[in-house]
């Protein structure tokens, strides 16, 4: 808990009125008053060294964050530019921040953008998944897939977590290289040859595969040779050509 001015006037005020009481007093109290002084001193060092090493709310800090991520932030990242929940819920009920999910808030007069939807999906991960499958293989502009969920792949050590999983996502477990990794705007994604792979895998309809491998390839995104799981799935319905 951050130590306040106020308290540290309190402490200050609570030594003085000891000071009064025990040094002033004769010699017979020299003996405690001079222990019990150690002790407020050492009170007041460490309000003192608390005050010095608290994060005092800055509104440029939080709002440089949440300008990378379509206006929002997390909780976690609210703390580290000094807001603490009830500084949150202060600004919650004034109207400047609004609570999308638990645990993520908008900077309310911060521009709506075509990506937050799917930045609020990577924010519940706590920025540890990344965008997936189908949600990544429409973010990288191939095929004409739309998908209607929002596919996230977790590292492999979330399977074993029990969460309620937000209506309209849907999870994939795998842990993702950072070569695997790539960003289209404000949100992490699969490469473009580990999305097609997964999707292969994941058995997306063979037009759908086809389509964005075609083009992916036009395109000098991957080479034959890195899609092994794409043209499996594809063998049986005529590989690559069609």
């Amino acid at each position: 808990m951050l130590t306040t001015q106020a308290q540290l006037r309190h402490t200050q005020s609570e030594l003085d009125t000891f000071l009064a009481h025990h040094l002033v007093t004769g010699a017979g109290m020299h003996v405690l008053g001079l222990g019990a002084l150690a002790q407020n001193l050492n009170n007041i060092q460490v309000v003192c060294m608390h005050s010095d090493h608290a994060t005092e709310p800055t509104w440029q800090a939080l709002y440089d964050v949440a300008a990378a991520q379509e206006g929002l932030f997390t909780t976690k990242q609210a703390a580290a530019a000094g807001y603490s929940p009830p500084l949150l819920a202060h600004h919650q009920k004034t109207g400047r921040i609004a609570r999308i999910r638990r645990g993520i808030y908008r900077l309310v007069h911060f521009p709506s953008g075509e990506q937050e939807e799917l930045v609020t999906a990577w924010l519940w991960t706590d920025s540890q998944g990344v965008l997936s499958h189908q949600t990544a293989l429409a973010l990288h502009g191939l095929s004409d897939v739309l998908p209607a969920q929002i596919h996230l792949t977790l590292p492999l050590s979330w399977r074993r977590r029990r969460f309620r999983v937000p209506r309209g996502f849907v999870l994939h477990h795998a842990d993702i290289s950072p070569s695997e990794r790539a960003w289209a705007g404000a949100v992490p994604v699969t490469s473009v040859r580990r999305t097609l792979n997964d999707c292969a895998v994941a058995g997306l309809s063979p037009d759908l595969l086809r389509q964005g491998a075609k083009q992916a390839l036009a395109r000098g995104l991957v080479t034959r040779a890195e899609m092994g799981a794409v043209q499996k799935a594809l063998k049986a319905f005529g590989g690559l050509k069609g």
